[in-house]
């Protein structure tokens, strides 16, 4: 490896890039005055893996953009970084930047115009915008990722994202437009309250969440989907996220306790009851089949020496959301209304009667009315009609 890669000392995690070894090990050969055809043709086997072969100088640079390093770590949390910080890793970048001089004009790929995604520009007041640059994006896996979840102490991008949209959810107008609001709010900056969403399976609860979160991601929200396992982390997750300049939603589907579990007292911390779980760029929303999400047994009531205290106690967990949503279960005119507006989406063109009558049935086989077996009705029709089966279920 060449002395250039050798003397970097913020951006050293770009030395592990298959492109950028390739590219300097090939440098190695051309600096010394005998460039290597076999580096070079191991180079453009590098390119051509990655995509890179029409866009060499986007990718390195789009490497050097979102690297998780001193330099943008403390670019975001602070926006001071030192200047000795700061010299350092704009020699990096020019280091880097300079190895491309080794293979300009060559026939094997092209190195393709600069970076210019977020308007960064390589070549000019580079070293004056990046700052701002990641104050306002965040660092790393923040820049082009906008969903994470949480393992191992960190966050860690999800790539297969929910594409819902509001659009796509189906009656519950009322539901969706608190949960809207108050997301709304979030995002600019208002005061705001956390969420919790409770009712009947399949009445839409996560779909709307997942929904909302779409219709503001653009404007940099981020989400962090938490399993129930791990809420004892909650605090050290909102702790992750405190001092960086962008708005994060803590998913927590389907939660449950019993009365001992030691959850419980982690998501009442998180939720605002104490200094340690106050962050204000955070926003929990959690999901529950139940309104009362700590569970109360009969035998708890006999063996309290204050039923009346226990039950306070129980109920104080859901309290602490400042917004609580009740999907109600879904009727037989709803269902009905559902279907139909899903069967237009798609342009199903049947009976009303018979995709009535049709949907009824559906909901019996399946054990129940909800905006989840309608969906899964419409989406059945529409692909018996597009195969040319015939319904039968």
């Amino acid at each position: 490896m060449n002395k250039i890669i050798n003397s970097l000392t913020v951006l050293r995690g770009l030395e592990s890039d298959e492109i950028v070894l390739a590219l300097s090990k090939y440098a190695l050969t051309a600096y010394e005055g005998n460039p290597s055809e076999q580096k070079l043709n191991d180079l453009a086997a590098a390119v051509f893996n990655r995509g890179a072969e029409t866009s060499l100088k986007a990718y390195v640079q789009k490497l050097i953009l979102t690297d998780e390093n001193a330099f943008s770590v403390c670019c975001t949390r602070t926006g001071n970084p030192s200047e000795y910080l700061k010299k350092a890793y704009l020699a990096d970048v020019d280091a880097i930047n300079s190895l491309f001089s080794v293979v300009e004009g060559c026939d094997s790929f092209s190195l393709g115009d600069d970076l210019k995604t977020y308007n960064i520009d390589f070549s000019n007041n580079f070293a004056t915008n990046i700052v701002q640059f990641y104050r306002r994006h965040g660092y790393g896996k923040f820049i082009y990722n906008r969903a994470f979840t949480f393992g191992d102490g960190d966050l860690k991008p999800i790539s297969a994202v929910s594409s819902t949209t509001l659009d796509q959810l189906k009656d519950y107008e009322n539901e969706k437009a608190v949960i809207k609001n108050n997301l709304s709010d979030f995002v600019n900056g208002l005061p705001f309250s956390n969420m919790l969403l409770y009712g009947d399976k399949g009445t839409g609860k996560s779909s709307t969440v997942h929904a909302t979160f779409n219709l503001f991601a653009g404007g940099g929200l981020k989400i962090i989907e938490v399993d129930k396992r791990d809420i004892v982390n909650l605090i050290d997750i909102k702790r992750l996220v405190a001092d960086i300049p962008l708005r994060f939603i803590i998913f927590i589907d389907d939660i449950s306790f019993e009365e001992d579990d030691e959850r419980l007292s982690t998501l009442k911390a998180a939720l605002e009851g104490s200094v340690s779980g106050a962050v204000n760029n955070v926003m929990i929303i959690a999901t529950s089949n139940r309104r009362h999400i700590v569970k109360e047994s009969f035998s708890d009531r006999q063996n309290s020496v204050h039923p009346s205290d226990l039950l306070e106690e129980q109920l104080s967990l859901s309290d602490r959301f400042g917004i609580t949503v009740m999907f109600s279960a879904t009727d037989k005119t709803s269902y009905l209304s559902i279907v139909r507006q899903l069967a237009a989406d798609l342009s199903i063109t049947m009976d009303a009667d018979r995709l009535s009558e049709l949907a009824e049935r559906w909901a019996i086989v399946k054990g129940g009315r909800s905006p989840r077996r309608a969906k899964q009705f419409v989406d059945y029709v529409y692909a018996c009609i597009k195969s040319g089966r015939s319904i039968d279920f």
